[in-house]
């Protein structure tokens, strides 16, 4: 599981894990209450109030805190392999996480009206690690030159969208597509690398 960074107490680790469990429980945010949250931590159903203004500000918390697992995750696969190969292996992992964790996948990568500055920053911070890889794996001439930003957007979006219509349905190996969201990246990556 992800790990909120060092600042958090160590009750706010907790309210923030507890918040993330009840929304992968399933019912999506709509299953997280900070009464809960303060229930399965052991503390006062007011005490996380002391912690996070509302339930938005906790969610925010937990996007970040996912978003951070995620960054984390790209530079331990940049360190690990070729640069056009982590690029290929963080899409799969993307891909992989959000069909496992639909609930958290919504929330991460679904609209925000709070503006959280915590959970801008952790967004900021993913993508410029997977646009530091999309670059290396262009530098390398593994990728196709031009504008890494909008590489990384053709990447993301492919990963983001085939894994929301497998979680939709519309996409399946032995259904419509006839390809899992893993195969269409692979598909894409096989184009970007033809030589």
């Amino acid at each position: 599981m992800w790990e909120p960074p060092k600042p958090f107490t160590i009750l706010n680790r907790g309210l923030i894990e507890a918040a993330a469990a009840l929304l992968e429980e399933g019912g999506g945010p709509a299953a997280v209450t900070l009464r809960e949250v303060g229930r399965r931590v052991g503390v006062s159903h007011n005490a996380p109030y002391k912690h996070f203004a509302d339930k938005e500000e906790l969610l925010a918390a937990v996007a970040a805190a996912e978003l951070r697992r995620g960054r984390d995750s790209v530079l331990r696969l940049r360190r690990g392999h070729p640069a056009v190969e982590a690029v290929r292996l963080m899409l799969h992992a993307y891909a992989r996480e959000a069909i496992r964790h639909p609930e958290m996948f919504r929330l991460t990568y679904g609209p925000w009206r709070n503006g959280s500055a915590e959970l801008a920053s952790a967004a900021d911070d993913a993508r410029a690690s997977l646009v530091q890889s999309v670059t290396a794996a262009q530098a390398d001439g593994e990728l196709p030159a031009g504008d890494p930003e909008r590489l990384t957007a053709l990447l993301l979006a492919l990963a983001h969208g085939a894994s929301d219509l497998a979680l939709s349905g519309h996409l399946a190996r032995k259904g419509k597509g006839h390809a899992d969201p893993a195969d269409l990246i692979d598909d894409l990556f096989a184009q970007l690398t033809a030589h």
